[in-house]
């Protein structure tokens, strides 16, 4: 029988891992040695965090970060044939999720391979819970362009597709040119469109906020080299 390949979360930020997921991430955690990870030593980190007495030295893993080659993550689920299982780690929320992740678990369904989600923080599912907007129609475009002119087009492009098929439209951007992004939206959107910024999600600086942009003129939100979600619904 072959082994199964656990999807499993952390956290997004400095927090105890079990004030943000649930006791059962603990237990698998401490019946996997197999582990796919972006960084090993975050992921030995948050693995000695959350299970401090497990044998760091009976860890094995394998890393899929952006010097990673097709074909050697290719064969990462090989110990799944002989029922072994593996933990799929992300760096920060749930895997696979605006996650390289993905490509592994693509692999583990075409060699029949169970694949197990675990519970777990994810900063896009619950900055949309907590904006107000319409959680029954939404999608996620991850980064938008870094080019002014480019950047512009695609704010105005979500907003008019926010409007037409009344779809929240969800995005991110690297934390340190979050206050930039601040400024192209107040300046792109439509006074009217509603703008919802979460940051720091979990964390003691947990920041959630939802207004027209309108009214985001006089906000002043810290928003610097911190991990923020960005919602607009027009």
């Amino acid at each position: 029988m072959n082994g199964k390949l656990y999807l499993i979360p952390t956290t997004l930020g400095e927090t105890e891992p079990l004030e943000v997921m649930p006791l059962s991430v603990k237990k698998v955690i401490e019946q996997i040695d197999y582990y796919i990870v972006e960084n090993e030593k975050s992921a030995r980190r948050f693995v000695k965090k959350i299970s401090p007495k497990k044998s760091q030295s009976s860890l094995q893993l394998m890393l899929l970060d952006k010097y990673a080659e097709d074909i050697e993550t290719s064969k990462y689920l090989d110990v799944c044939k002989q029922g072994v299982n593996v933990g799929l780690l992300s760096e920060a929320g749930v895997p696979a999720i605006a996650d390289p992740g993905a490509s592994i678990v693509k692999i583990a369904h075409e060699n029949n391979i169970r694949v197990i989600p675990l519970v777990g923080p994810s900063s896009i599912i619950m900055a949309m819970m907590s904006s107000g907007m319409n959680g029954q129609n939404f999608a996620f475009n991850g980064y938008l362009p870094i080019d002014k002119s480019d950047r512009k087009k695609a704010i105005k492009d979500l907003e008019r597709l926010s409007k037409d098929k009344n779809q929240s439209q969800i995005f991110i951007e690297t934390p340190y040119r979050n206050e930039k992004m601040f400024t192209d939206l107040k300046g792109a959107l439509t006074p009217t469109t509603n703008l919802c910024i979460a940051a720091d999600i979990t964390l003691p600086s947990e920041y959630i906020k939802t207004l027209m942009v309108k009214d985001w003129k006089t906000q002043h939100p810290d928003l610097h080299k911190k991990p923020a979600i960005f919602i607009i619904h027009k």
